[in-house]
């Protein structure tokens, strides 16, 4: 036999390492003996996937979840900032912000939000979740203080630096979704993977409570001096100082849950899932495995083994490298270009009515008669819309979060989405063709409803379903894709169709409510092109098992594939 034609020679076994007990179980030298990379992953990302529930779990919730809480505290105070900008700068237009202003911040956000999601959401496919994680925080804190310490000039609008600052905010924001998502996806064990990934997102329930709470103490702090004034179009001197000083203190508050967190996130160890899949890795994911599951930051290969292991891993994976070629052949298959349509188009579908109401829960109230009803003085009117907001994320957004956190493993996600789109259709419908048929009280009911099975449903499931769904080397652009798509629905539903509810002077809001009737219908039609997830592993869901074709066997029995693309 010719050199050319002799078998390869088998990778080296790799070395054992020292470590483990009954508390924390070496499950790297269980895998000595395999010499097969394919086998040493299957086995490996089984010990994560059918690991017990344990602290290292909760810890990776926590460490993510602190990112959401600070996204949901800087995306729905920006109603309650706006309130108060206009106290502070536009005495001159009645103590209110101009609708297009209004709007201008409120769209700022989302728009830097899109470029967030897809920009980090392909980096951290391309260079990997740890190099990335930790990085969207950096912009958020920059992003908060520079909006914090904002102050307009003859020659700059305050407007305009807010909006630029909320951009560069909504980068920092974008960031975290695909990042988050997948981080806590590929680190979760397959039994209660729904949960951890819907107790990382109920944050947001935590952060819009929180900016709520922020905004009643700060307005019982400078009781006195609002107190001063008997109306907000009447603000000034004292007053408007002590108003400038508390949106400022509401939105600098933001930057301290991700001050917290940021070091967590900077020392996250790589999942094992990118390391396996995309760096081709095995050794240094199988110690990684290791350290995840003794609550380690990462493991420690024997670099000579880990050299060994990695040049036959790069001959004998078989799952695909990443690379442009292999994104277009693998969303080209159907059922993949339709899965992405699915959580995609849902996404989109949900945020059109979801920030079209949530981003003006101020104004929602205040046009039920609810908020500011029987406000004499600013105190008054900050005061009722700080409970106006309490009330409505009490009783409606937090519960069902964590409904949802309570049933994501037991009813599934598609259950949860389906059913949620299908009230939210019906409250829609009810709201918005009853509008100046029903009391104010039953439009408060209405509105509580829709906050809470937004959330028991599918404002939860569509941030979850991403997570899981994609091949690992396409799970975090897709994720980044899917969510981009929710916040350009999110920008269409503030921007050209939420505008909606003051024109010709009056109120056409039940208009604007019939529309997100619509958009909740073709919501049901677009969650039928989602599978169902709960209790399944990422590799069952994510259609790991379509490799490229042209796999040979050779005579010794083993596999071989034909080069991969160069990666993306």
């Amino acid at each position: 036999m010719s050199e050319e034609n002799a078998p390869a020679a088998p990778p080296a076994l790799a070395h054992k390492t020292a470590g483990g007990n009954n508390a924390y179980h070496n499950f790297h030298n269980d895998f000595l003996h395999i010499q097969d990379p394919n086998e040493r992953r299957r086995l490996a990302l089984a010990e994560i996937d059918k690991a017990p529930f344990g602290w290292y779990h909760v810890r990776a919730c926590v460490v993510a979840g602190v990112g959401f809480f600070t996204d949901s505290y800087d995306i729905f105070v920006v109603s309650l900032l706006n309130i108060m900008l206009g106290i502070v700068y536009f005495q001159d237009a009645k103590g209110k912000l101009p609708q297009a202003s209004d709007n201008a911040i409120k769209l700022a956000t989302s728009a830097g939000t899109v470029v967030g999601q897809l920009g980090f959401g392909y980096l951290a496919d391309h260079v990997g979740r740890k190099k990335m994680y930790g990085l969207e925080l950096i912009v958020i804190i920059f992003a908060t203080i520079g909006q914090a310490l904002s102050s307009g000039s003859p020659s700059v609008n305050i407007v305009g630096l807010i909006i630029f600052w909320r951009v560069l905010l909504g980068v920092g924001i974008g960031g975290d979704y695909p990042l988050s998502s997948i981080i806590t996806s590929e680190f979760a064990t397959t039994k209660w993977r729904g949960a951890m990934m819907g107790a990382v997102f109920a944050q947001q329930g935590i952060g819009q409570l929180t900016a709520a709470f922020v905004m009643l103490f700060l307005t019982l702090g400078f009781k006195q001096a609002l107190s001063q004034s008997p109306s907000i179009d009447q603000c000034d001197e004292w007053c408007a100082v002590a108003v400038d000083k508390m949106w400022r203190a509401l939105v600098g508050f933001g930057a301290v849950p991700a001050a917290i967190a940021l070091y967590y996130r900077l020392t996250i160890p790589e999942t094992p899932r990118y390391t396996f899949d995309v760096g081709r890795d095995v050794e240094k994911a199988a110690e990684d495995v290791k350290a995840y599951m003794s609550g380690k930051n990462e493991g420690e290969p024997d670099d000579v083994a880990r050299v060994q292991n990695r040049i036959a891993a790069q001959e004998q994976m078989q799952v695909p490298k990443a690379s442009w070629s292999d994104f277009i052949r693998h969303y080209s298959i159907p059922k993949n270009g339709l899965l992405l349509f699915g959580t995609a188009g849902s996404w989109f579908l949900l945020d059109v009515a979801f920030y079209g109401v949530s981003l003006n829960n101020a104004s929602i109230l205040e046009t039920i008669g609810y908020s500011t009803s029987g406000a004499h003085t600013t105190y008054d009117y900050l005061y009722k819309t700080s409970i106006g907001n309490l009330i409505i994320v009490l009783a409606g957004a937090v519960p069902g979060y964590w409904v949802s956190v309570a049933t994501l493993d037991t009813l599934g996600r598609k259950t949860i989405q389906m059913g949620g789109f299908i009230i939210l259709t019906i409250l829609f419908i009810v709201w918005g063709f009853a509008y100046n048929h029903i009391s104010e009280h039953a439009k408060l009911a209405i509105f509580v409803l829709a906050q809470f099975f937004f959330n028991f449903g599918p404002n939860m499931t569509t941030f979850i379903i991403p997570g899981e769904v994609f091949p690992t080397r396409y799970r975090s652009t897709s994720h980044g894709i899917s969510a981009a798509s929710g916040k350009i629905g999110s920008i269409i539903g503030q921007g050209a169709i939420a505008t909606l509810r003051y024109r010709g002077g009056g109120t056409w809001l039940d208009h604007v409510l019939q529309i997100y009737a619509l958009f909740m219908l073709l919501g049901i039609f677009t969650t039928l092109f989602v599978p169902e997830t709960k209790r399944k592993t990422l590799e069952e869901l994510s259609g790991e098992d379509q490799f490229m074709p042209a796999a040979v066997v050779n005579d010794n029995g083993s596999s071989s594939h034909e080069k991969r693309p160069e990666s993306m």
